[in-house]
């Protein structure tokens, strides 16, 4: 019985030990699970793994045809739809290094516009295949080297009158003939206006990176440099007759033309940055500044005020070629 009694002691021990055991192994199991549960919520909702998309380039072939004889020069293949046509220039200079970028020009047709350097391929294309007609233009410059040769030689050139050089005027009646003070002011002023030209062309236009050819620079070079020496020959002449209201006239007239010179600048500087709202440009419209409230009267102000720069200096040297110049 005793024995009895102290196995039944024993099995009782043996359960309390295993109760205690398994309590301790639910806390362990609850404490684990607790922290497993907050790190997943941690970590946020899983993120699905993107799909690799596989894009399809679409490809053309460009036949370049000669546009006088219709004969096949090369065929670009390869050429991708985001590809400009100053792209296929490129490549058509590299097949046939005979013609030069910027002397080629590509039409769709004989004998229509000229295509674009910044239009793409695919606005154009039909199909796979693109048939395009190339012509040599000839001989082209820089529109940054027109405009700076129009503007240069005025300058220059009203120069060699001012200083009344014998090849041009008699150096005898040059030295007997004192200038008029007005004939100094000219020089100012039309020295002025194409200085302002030359450093607007370098630092406020934004002058297209294309091309012209060669004959467009002559007729303007002979445009402008023809009409500077028509007004620059009667204005430093040695029998030069002043204006006839005196004083009074050129004050006004100087004062008049120095207004137009800054409002002129003004407005290429405003229209060389224009407002922009989304993605479409605005018409600039009148500030702050003063010049720019020509706007509220004429659409193109920067015309108004060269007109105006002309006519007052005009009116300031009483000259006929300054007039028909402006």
């Amino acid at each position: 019985m005793f024995k009895r009694q102290k196995s039944l002691a024993s099995e009782r021990k043996r359960g309390l030990f295993s109760q205690r055991a398994t309590r301790f192994i639910l806390r362990d199991d609850m404490r684990n699970f607790h922290f497993l549960s907050k790190l997943v919520l941690s970590a946020g909702p899983l993120k699905p793994t993107p799909a690799v998309k596989h894009s399809k380039t679409t490809h053309f072939e460009i036949e370049i045809l000669d546009a006088q004889t219709r004969k096949q020069i090369c065929i670009l293949d390869k050429v991708t739809q985001s590809s400009t046509i100053h792209d296929v220039k490129q490549k058509f200079h590299k097949a046939c290094p005979k013609w030069y970028p910027s002397r080629v020009g590509l039409q769709l047709e004989c004998g229509g516009p000229f295509l674009k350097d910044y239009i793409t391929i695919q606005s154009i294309a039909a199909s796979s295949i693109v048939t395009l007609y190339a012509t040599d233009l000839g001989q082209q410059v820089s529109w940054t080297t027109v405009f700076l040769a129009e503007y240069t030689g005025p300058l220059l050139i009203y120069l060699l009158f001012y200083l009344r050089i014998p090849c041009i005027y008699d150096g005898k009646e040059s030295a007997r003939r004192l200038r008029h003070p007005v004939v100094h002011l000219a020089c100012f002023c039309h020295c002025i206006h194409y200085i302002r030209y030359l450093l607007e062309t370098l630092f406020v236009h934004k002058v297209s990176a294309g091309h012209t050819p060669l004959k467009n620079l002559i007729t303007s070079c002979a445009f402008y440099w023809g009409f500077t020496s028509w007004i620059a020959y009667y204005i430093n002449h040695p029998l030069y007759t002043p204006p006839s209201f005196g004083n009074r006239q050129i004050t006004v007239s100087a004062i008049n033309f120095l207004i137009c010179e800054a409002g002129n600048h003004f407005i290429n500087v405003m229209l060389s940055h224009p407002n922009h709202t989304g993605n479409n440009a605005c018409f600039p419209s009148p500030n702050y500044n003063p010049f720019t409230w020509m706007f509220f009267l004429v659409s193109c102000p920067n015309y108004t005020y060269e007109i105006g720069s002309w006519i007052s200096f005009t009116v300031m040297t009483q000259t006929l070629p300054g007039g028909l110049t402006a």
